[in-house]
């Protein structure tokens, strides 16, 4: 895994993109066929709209396997999807202990910091993100945007 982080910084190229999708790849599974079910269910019932579906099955992972990063950071997309952002938040600090390279989260995190208005640790986590994965849409949006802001020059 430290091989794909390290070209997740390459600057040129497209291989950060290969980087990016073997990483999210390898952290889809947690090394059980029923666990890895339960991931699927859940992200695709919130694929589909249906958030309470997809915190039943999530949860049912986060019991059966709390070590399994991928999980609480899915259920923490289905929990801010029905704006519940404290139980949100909860799980993304919990995937975040777990795998604190976890880049999606900490560009969740800012997106619900920022909603939340707290802008500036929002831009922390954006640019914290950053940090590890330097090519994410979102999070040089977010900090584009927040830097703006905080300085003044937002219209």
């Amino acid at each position: 895994m430290d091989a794909l982080f390290e070209r997740l910084q390459q600057p040129e190229g497209e291989g950060w993109r290969l980087a990016e999708s073997d990483i999210l790849r390898e952290w889809s599974k947690s090394g059980s066929a029923s666990m890895d079910l339960l991931l699927q269910r859940g992200e695709q019932a919130l694929d589909e709209g249906n958030s309470e579906a997809a915190i039943g099955h999530l949860t049912a992972l986060v019991d059966h396997a709390p070590e399994f990063a991928a999980g609480w950071q899915a259920r923490a997309a289905a929990y801010a999807s029905m704006g519940q952002f404290g139980p949100a938040l909860a799980d993304l600090a919990e995937a975040l202990r777990l795998e604190p390279r976890q880049f999606a989260a900490l560009t969740q995190l800012g997106f619900m910091l920022e909603e939340a208005g707290n802008d500036t640790r929002a831009l922390a986590a954006y640019r914290e993100s950053l940090k590890i994965h330097p090519h994410q849409p979102e999070a040089i949006d977010g900090v584009a945007r927040l830097e703006k802001l905080l300085s003044g020059t937002e219209i």
